[in-house]
């Protein structure tokens, strides 16, 4: 389990610069990496980070 909670905070920290980028300069990484929404690749990290941040609520809730 350290390995899955390892990922998800890699997942998250991705996630959140993502998000700084994107409100300090609309620079968004995962479109200007993977392709965005319009990318299969984009559309996949974007659920991962998603999934990440999940995981990550219900291990604070739960553990």
């Amino acid at each position: 389990m350290k390995i899955i909670t390892a990922i998800a905070s890699i997942l998250i920290i991705i996630g959140a610069l993502n998000w700084g980028l994107y409100g300090l300069a609309k620079i968004d990484i995962v479109e200007n990496f993977f392709g965005g929404w319009k990318n299969k690749c984009g559309r996949i990290i974007y659920i991962l980070i998603g999934i990440a941040g999940l995981y990550s609520l219900l291990y604070v809730i739960f553990a």
